[in-house]
């Protein structure tokens, strides 16, 4: 089996330097098609078998780890990635919240709060690259659904769980088999896993390995319906993921309600392992204070005293206090829930958060590692490799140029 695999990994490696690495064609507007994984882990890739991201790797860029913004959840995340912006400051701080602003609740599976537009901030990128000129399509990614300031991209669609993937793979394919005035040349979408199997198993179990491998096939798979394109030497790719995942363990929990008055709470927003808690008025020092102290493994600030190296806590949608459980700890309010054995949500500085980044093409290096960067930066990676401008942003162009030729 040894030796099937590692001629798989050469002739899959053989395949993408070819095409990749000796290939320099570029159409007059390049392409980019963007996936994200949820919940992949910076360092997956070390404990499993996934030929196909490790040819990657090698046929382009790799960076040692993608640093999310806090909190690392998934929507956050994501809505950073397209905006360029830290949660703060494109206001989709949790992946479920209350608008103070709009007296309106958002949460992942509401339809119409995630379709809603009121609720996002900035200018994601789609709406940049229609604006110039490009046509863009997205399959599932947060804000994508939304009409942002009135503007959608040309291709979106509401979120189906249960989409194959092989159609998923379709999708993109029909996309970029279009007449070329209808052909998206930015593409964003997004698959589920393995951030599930991370939650309800663990990010130290065998189920997440044969999950990582699984979708190591699934973007062989992807790569070998691209390939078939007549365009494909023009076309870059990237690969990354919103977060990592952390290890949990049942004798590292906290329960907020056993050291507060929950008379004095308005509401709660978020989970484990963070929480933004909106008091009662003239409740506010007395619920700080009994959450000060009362538990070392655990961290709590005002509104607008959150550290300045996480860049939250002043936007009025993260309520009164907040409060981040430290790593490895588990943090509730009344009740568990369900018993997950893995979660994210943790400081971005945490290792165990960070993400993944791949990335392939004529506008990229070949066989190159790049630093660590942050998921912000991506929001002019995108600029750079479709030749647009992008509007000002939380993000640092200069963290990128390395990756690029």
């Amino acid at each position: 089996m040894k030796i099937i695999r590692n001629i798989i990994v050469a002739v899959t490696l053989m395949l993408l330097t070819i095409i990749f690495g000796c290939n320099n064609t570029t159409s007059e507007q390049p392409y980019l098609i963007i996936l994200s994984l949820d919940g992949f882990r910076w360092d997956y890739c070390d404990h499993a078998n996934t030929p196909v991201l490790d040819s990657l790797a090698k046929a382009g860029t790799k960076s040692e780890s993608l640093k999310p913004c806090f909190p690392t959840k998934t929507f956050p995340n994501h809505y950073s990635i397209a905006t360029g912006l830290y949660p703060d400051n494109h206001g989709i701080v949790l992946n479920g919240f209350y608008a103070t602003d709009l007296n309106k609740s958002y949460a992942v599976r509401d339809r119409e709060a995630v379709t809603n537009g009121e609720f996002y901030g900035g200018n994601p990128i789609w709406n940049v690259a229609e604006s110039q000129n490009v046509k863009t399509a997205t399959l599932f990614w947060v804000g994508a659904s939304a009409a942002v300031n009135g503007q959608r991209p040309t291709y979106w669609s509401t979120y189906v769980d249960g989409l194959p993937l092989d159609s998923r793979i379709d999708s993109i394919y029909t996309w970029l088999s279009k007449p070329e005035k209808h052909r998206p040349h930015l593409i964003m979408w997004y698959y589920k896993e393995p951030d599930g199997v991370g939650h309800n198993y663990g990010p130290e179990s065998p189920e997440i390995i044969i999950e990582v491998e699984k979708l190591d096939a699934f973007v062989g798979d992807f790569f070998t319906e691209m390939r078939k394109l007549k365009n494909f030497d023009q076309l870059n790719f990237i690969v990354l993921s919103d977060h990592g995942m952390a290890q949990l363990s049942p004798q590292k929990e906290i329960y907020i309600s056993q050291i507060i008055d929950t008379n004095n709470i308005e509401f709660v927003n978020g989970g484990n392992p963070i929480m933004n808690i909106k008091v009662k008025d003239g409740k506010l020092d007395k619920v700080y204070n009994e959450l000060l102290g009362a538990n070392e493994n655990y961290k709590v600030w005002k509104h607008g005293e959150v550290p300045a190296n996480f860049h939250y806590g002043n936007n009025i949608r993260t309520q009164d206090i907040t409060v981040v459980a430290n790593p490895n700890w588990s943090l509730y309010f009344k009740d568990k829930g369900y018993s997950s054995k893995g979660t994210h949500g943790y400081s971005n500085d945490l290792k165990d958060m960070h993400a993944i980044f791949f990335a392939a093409g004529p506008a990229f290096k070949e066989n190159y590692i790049h630093p660590t960067f942050n998921n912000i930066d991506i929001y002019s990676l995108v600029g750079e490799v479709l030749d647009i401008e992008v509007p000002e942003n939380d993000g640092d162009v200069n963290n990128i140029k390395g990756m690029l030729k």
